[in-house]
Protein backbone atom coordinates (compact mmCIF):
# COMPACT_ATOMS: atom_id res chain seq x y z
CA UNK A 1 0.00 0.00 0.00
CA UNK A 2 1.18 3.46 -0.83
CA UNK A 3 1.35 6.40 1.52
CA UNK A 4 -0.39 9.48 0.14
CA UNK A 5 0.87 12.82 1.39
CA UNK A 6 -1.11 15.93 0.55
CA UNK A 7 0.97 19.13 0.68
CA UNK A 8 -1.22 22.24 0.87
CA UNK A 9 0.92 25.10 -0.44
CA UNK A 10 -0.33 28.27 1.22
CA UNK A 11 2.92 30.18 1.77
CA UNK A 12 5.04 29.11 -1.20
CA UNK A 13 4.44 27.80 -4.69
CA UNK A 14 5.40 24.42 -6.08
CA UNK A 15 8.44 25.98 -7.80
CA UNK A 16 9.80 26.94 -4.39
CA UNK A 17 8.86 23.75 -2.52
CA UNK A 18 9.51 20.95 -5.01
CA UNK A 19 13.31 21.29 -5.40
CA UNK A 20 13.87 20.88 -1.64
CA UNK A 21 11.62 17.82 -1.51
CA UNK A 22 13.38 16.28 -4.49
CA UNK A 23 16.79 16.93 -2.93
CA UNK A 24 15.66 14.93 0.12
CA UNK A 25 14.56 12.09 -2.15
CA UNK A 26 17.99 12.01 -3.79
CA UNK A 27 19.81 12.22 -0.44
CA UNK A 28 17.98 9.04 0.59
CA UNK A 29 19.09 7.27 -2.57
CA UNK A 30 15.54 7.11 -3.93
CA UNK A 31 14.10 8.05 -7.31
CA UNK A 32 11.13 10.24 -8.16
CA UNK A 33 8.66 10.68 -10.97
CA UNK A 34 7.15 14.17 -11.17
CA UNK A 35 3.87 14.33 -13.05
CA UNK A 36 2.53 17.64 -14.33
CA UNK A 37 -0.71 18.36 -16.20
CA UNK A 38 0.71 19.26 -19.63
CA UNK A 39 3.82 19.64 -21.81
CA UNK A 40 4.13 23.39 -21.12
CA UNK A 41 4.31 22.71 -17.38
CA UNK A 42 6.85 19.93 -18.01
CA UNK A 43 9.09 22.27 -20.04
CA UNK A 44 8.90 25.00 -17.37
CA UNK A 45 9.73 22.54 -14.59
CA UNK A 46 12.60 21.05 -16.60
CA UNK A 47 14.18 24.51 -16.96
CA UNK A 48 13.47 25.42 -13.35
CA UNK A 49 15.21 22.34 -11.91
CA UNK A 50 18.40 23.28 -13.77
CA UNK A 51 18.33 26.89 -12.61
CA UNK A 52 16.47 27.09 -9.27
CA UNK A 53 19.70 28.00 -7.44
CA UNK A 54 22.90 29.57 -8.72
CA UNK A 55 25.08 27.01 -6.93
CA UNK A 56 23.07 23.86 -7.53
CA UNK A 57 20.87 21.86 -9.86
CA UNK A 58 18.85 18.68 -9.59
CA UNK A 59 19.86 15.84 -11.91
CA UNK A 60 16.74 15.03 -13.87
CA UNK A 61 15.32 14.39 -17.31
CA UNK A 62 12.13 14.13 -19.30
CA UNK A 63 10.36 10.84 -19.90
CA UNK A 64 10.81 11.19 -23.66
CA UNK A 65 14.63 11.55 -23.39
CA UNK A 66 16.77 8.56 -24.48
CA UNK A 67 18.35 8.23 -21.02
CA UNK A 68 15.04 8.48 -19.13
CA UNK A 69 15.31 5.08 -17.38
CA UNK A 70 18.62 6.17 -15.76
CA UNK A 71 17.35 9.49 -14.39
CA UNK A 72 16.92 9.80 -10.61
CA UNK A 73 14.18 12.41 -11.18
CA UNK A 74 11.94 12.18 -14.20
CA UNK A 75 9.38 14.74 -15.40
CA UNK A 76 6.32 13.49 -17.25
CA UNK A 77 2.69 14.15 -18.06
CA UNK A 78 1.88 10.48 -17.36
CA UNK A 79 2.33 8.16 -14.38
CA UNK A 80 4.39 5.64 -16.37
CA UNK A 81 7.25 4.62 -14.07
CA UNK A 82 10.02 4.68 -16.68
CA UNK A 83 12.83 5.31 -14.17
CA UNK A 84 11.67 2.76 -11.55
CA UNK A 85 10.90 5.51 -9.04
CA UNK A 86 9.47 4.71 -5.64
CA UNK A 87 8.04 8.20 -5.12
CA UNK A 88 5.45 9.91 -7.28
CA UNK A 89 4.97 13.69 -7.12
CA UNK A 90 1.82 15.18 -8.68
CA UNK A 91 1.65 18.92 -9.36
CA UNK A 92 -1.05 21.25 -10.64
CA UNK A 93 -3.86 18.78 -10.10
CA UNK A 94 -2.18 15.98 -12.07
CA UNK A 95 -3.95 12.67 -11.47
CA UNK A 96 -1.84 10.06 -9.64
CA UNK A 97 -4.01 7.23 -10.92
CA UNK A 98 -3.81 4.02 -8.93
CA UNK A 99 -1.38 4.58 -6.03
CA UNK A 100 -0.50 0.89 -5.76
CA UNK A 101 3.08 0.23 -6.72
CA UNK A 102 4.41 3.48 -5.30
CA UNK A 103 6.08 3.75 -1.91
CA UNK A 104 4.77 7.27 -1.51
CA UNK A 105 2.57 9.58 -3.56
CA UNK A 106 2.94 13.29 -2.85
CA UNK A 107 0.32 15.69 -4.12
CA UNK A 108 1.36 19.33 -4.11
CA UNK A 109 -1.52 21.74 -4.55
CA UNK A 110 -1.43 25.51 -4.31
CA UNK A 111 -4.04 27.34 -2.28
CA UNK A 112 -4.71 29.78 -5.13
CA UNK A 113 -5.53 26.94 -7.58
CA UNK A 114 -9.18 26.20 -6.81
CA UNK A 115 -9.43 23.37 -9.34
CA UNK A 116 -6.34 21.61 -7.91
CA UNK A 117 -7.66 22.08 -4.36
CA UNK A 118 -10.97 20.50 -5.33
CA UNK A 119 -9.23 17.54 -7.01
CA UNK A 120 -7.12 17.08 -3.88
CA UNK A 121 -10.22 17.12 -1.66
CA UNK A 122 -11.95 14.55 -3.88
CA UNK A 123 -8.89 12.29 -3.91
CA UNK A 124 -8.44 12.70 -0.13
CA UNK A 125 -12.03 11.56 0.46
CA UNK A 126 -11.63 8.57 -1.84
CA UNK A 127 -8.27 7.50 -0.39
CA UNK A 128 -9.48 7.79 3.21
CA UNK A 129 -11.87 4.92 2.36
CA UNK A 130 -9.01 2.64 1.28
CA UNK A 131 -6.23 0.85 3.15
CA UNK A 132 -3.69 3.46 2.00
CA UNK A 133 -2.12 5.70 4.64
CA UNK A 134 -3.17 9.29 4.00
CA UNK A 135 -1.71 12.43 5.61
CA UNK A 136 -2.13 16.17 5.19
CA UNK A 137 0.80 18.60 5.53
CA UNK A 138 0.79 22.38 5.98
CA UNK A 139 3.66 24.82 6.04
CA UNK A 140 4.29 26.81 9.21
CA UNK A 141 5.14 30.50 9.28
CA UNK A 142 8.79 29.41 9.72
CA UNK A 143 8.66 27.39 6.50
CA UNK A 144 8.67 23.95 8.11
CA UNK A 145 6.16 21.25 7.23
CA UNK A 146 3.83 19.91 9.91
CA UNK A 147 1.60 16.92 9.62
CA UNK A 148 -1.99 17.98 10.32
CA UNK A 149 -3.85 14.74 9.88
Amino acid sequence: MAELWFYHLEKAGADEVLPGLLQKVLERGSRALVVVPDEDAAARLDTHLWTFRDDSFLPHGRDRDPGAPRQPVLISTETRNVNQADMLFCLGGADPGNPDGWGRVILLFEDADEAAKQRARTLWSAMKKTANAVSYWKQTDQGRWEKQG
